[in-house]
């Protein structure tokens, strides 16, 4: 099938990012939120996003302004009713992406894919909401969605051979390299990624070694970008706590089990560079 036009559910840090690559690759896109106040953040959040390529030199000021002309927010999910393929980026949680999945199900022509963007969530359970479980699948972007290169593609059993097909094609279309998965929790980075991340925040609870050291440990000493608890902070305390419980209830392994730490700053609010406090201070709260 071809894709003409997208429907992203959600304008915040994800659906807005996703729906900036959609436009810049050429699709016309539909972006929603639940009001009117969100959606002008989201969108401002793109064009400043836009603006900074150009000023940069990565962006023409002529791609940039045909990519905002191809952009249309609402806060009225109706307007998905002309969407070939429509992603769903909303929180991480499972009865309200049911919700939406039913909803769009209705709204959407019969022909179209319906995709989510959760991190470790059951597609299958979405797709079960729909009349077309044959055509739901998972795509996992990740964050920042304008840089990082990937998409988690995520197959369920009932996922037909057409519908995989068209959301690959999408996925190279916007320029992201896409790995395949099966529908099981934390998909494959993040079920690699979180027993890492769990393991750090132990070794800071039990005084192995400070936040610092363990972060130098994993920046120097295996040449990544960013120490795990810097990073547990940049994707937010609460979602790393999610994505573990998630992983835990699954497999019952005890490499999964969230540390009282973790669980314990969560309900305390620092959650990270979203709040400003997390495993280190980043000055005034915000939103992100």
């Amino acid at each position: 099938m071809e894709i003409r036009q997208v429907g992203v559910v959600g304008c915040g840090q994800m659906g807005g990012g996703i729906a900036q690559v959609s436009a810049l690759a050429g699709y016309r896109v539909v972006v929603s939120e639940i009001n009117a106040q969100l959606l002008a953040r989201g969108m401002a959040a793109i064009a400043a996003f836009l603006d900074k390529s150009t000023a940069r030199g990565n962006l023409t000021p002529s791609d940039k302004d045909a990519a905002m002309s191809r952009l249309q927010g609402t806060t009225d999910m109706k307007d998905f009713n002309d969407c070939d393929l429509v992603i769903e980026a909303t929180v991480e949680n499972l009865e309200l992406k049911k919700k939406i999945f039913g909803e769009l199900d209705k709204i959407c022509p019969e022909h179209a894919v319906l995709a989510s963007n959760t991190s470790s969530l059951s597609i299958i359970d979405m797709a079960m909401a729909t009349s077309r479980p044959d055509r739901v699948l998972g795509m996992h972007f990740f964050n920042p969605v304008p840089v990082m290169k990937l998409l988690e593609l995520v197959r369920t059993i009932a996922t037909s051979d057409d519908t995989f097909a068209a959301g690959k094609s999408f996925g190279q279309s916007i320029g992201k390299t896409v790995i395949v998965t099966q529908d099981t929790p934390g998909f494959i980075v993040n079920r690699l990624l979180v027993p890492q991340l769990l393991n750090a925040i132990r070794m800071l609870e039990t005084g192995v070694a400070t936040r610092e050291d363990i972060d130098a440990g994993l920046t120097l000493g295996l040449n990544h970008p960013m120490g795990p608890l810097a990073l547990s902070d940049l994707i937010g305390l609460d979602t790393v706590l999610f994505i573990a419980n998630s992983l835990y209830d699954e497999f019952k392994e005890a490499q999964h089990a969230p540390p009282v730490l973790l669980a314990r700053m969560v309900t305390s609010g620092r959650l990270g560079r979203k709040t400003g406090t997390g495993f280190y201070e980043y000055g005034k709260s915000r939103n992100v």
